[in-house]
């Protein structure tokens, strides 16, 4: 049986001073969630100090992004060992805004998946399509390229501790949601994907997110089909009651 798991990714949100007030809202909401792996992605000027808030607490830590390199002459990166002193245990890789904003390819993301698994973080590995994929019928091709390509040469065994967030670009941050027979299709494309690359078993282990506008109001309905697994969620992780809505969903 796979659990759940619910990671909030606060984008470039939240002052520490704000993360702080966020943080100690969550941990009044979730006290009593079981059964649901609860995440929050603060930016990096935050981490250290939501680390400190959760330490004593089930909710776990993730960065939003993270550099390929172990260190050297790479400005503005952050490297596995900065995050692993701070307790992340979560890194979110290829998110859709890092590829169409700072052109993050395949290839690169591949990169930071491999060093995320030999540094023993667990990856979030985002694929989906944009508006115009799916008008046009291709949103089969456009994630299976990015599914094969962010995971190539991963093994069987280290797809334990990887997770794949779905998010269709089109309904992230625009109020639109895919349909539960939309999202879930596209989930059981991609179990179908990793089963054909690494085995069936594995792609039955495997935890896969829906990221695209979910919210308390939809996340029952998204998270009580068989291949949904969570939520990466954006603007609703900016509330604490809002985001243990959704936690709660997948109790």
């Amino acid at each position: 049986m796979r659990k759940k798991i619910v990671a909030g990714n606060w984008k470039m949100n939240k002052t520490v001073g704000e993360a702080v007030a966020l943080v100690e809202g969550l941990k009044l909401e979730l006290a009593n969630v079981v059964g649901v792996e609860a995440v929050v992605c603060p930016p990096f000027t935050a981490l250290k100090t939501v680390s400190d808030l959760i330490a004593d607490t089930e909710i776990k830590l993730g960065s939003q992004n993270m550099s390929s390199e172990d260190d050297g002459a790479y400005t503005g990166e952050v490297s596995h060992g900065m995050l692993k002193e701070l307790f992340v245990k979560y890194v979110i890789l290829g998110h859709s805004e890092r590829r169409e904003y700072y052109k993050e390819t395949d290839y690169w993301i591949n990169k930071k998946v491999k060093k995320a698994l030999e540094k023993n973080l667990r990856p979030i590995v985002c694929v989906g399509e944009k508006l115009e994929d799916r008008e046009a019928g291709k949103t089969e091709a456009v994630v299976e390229a990015q599914v094969r390509g962010s995971l190539a040469d991963i093994t069987a065994e280290q797809f334990e501790d990887v997770v794949v967030a779905y998010e269709p670009v089109w309904a992230i941050g625009t109020g639109k949601t895919a349909t539960a027979e939309q999202a879930q299709d596209v989930h059981k494309f991609i179990r179908g994907i990793i089963a054909d690359m690494v085995g069936q078993e594995a792609a039955d282990g495997l935890r896969i997110q829906y990221g695209g506008s979910m919210k308390p109001a939809n996340a029952a309905e998204l998270m009580s089909q068989p291949d949904i697994d969570g939520g990466l969620i954006g603007g609703a992780a900016l509330d604490a009651a809002s985001f243990a809505g959704i936690v709660n969903a997948g109790m």
